[in-house]
């Protein structure tokens, strides 16, 4: 596995899900953690990995926290290479899951 691209587990896929599920549209961190479920402990590290990788960009939301009344948040879009890999990913486990049906 190249260095730079993330260890694609269950939950980095249901990450990448959430991300192309509305392609171009950014969403918070909080969006994410609910459409996954995932714990922040969890869904911030592989954000943040697979931000590193490139497949991900973020942005904090414009305004200051006291105006707002709340803390600023962080908003994530994939990128096209994001896109890209998570589309290859997902296919070639679906060829590896047919292989093994095929098997059977």
């Amino acid at each position: 596995m190249d260095a730079n691209q993330p260890r694609l587990s269950s939950q980095t896929l249901r990450v990448l899900g959430a991300l192309m599920s509305s392609p171009g549209v950014e969403l918070s961190g909080a969006q994410i953690g609910r459409t996954t479920k995932l714990a922040t402990g969890t869904l911030y590290p592989i954000l943040s990995r697979l931000e590193r990788a490139g497949w991900v960009e973020s942005r904090w939301e414009d305004g200051d926290p006291r105006i707002l009344g709340r803390p600023r948040r962080r908003f994530y879009l994939i990128t096209a290479l994001g896109a890209k890999n998570a589309t290859a990913a997902v296919n070639e486990l679906q060829a590896a899951f047919a292989g093994r049906l095929a098997w059977r």
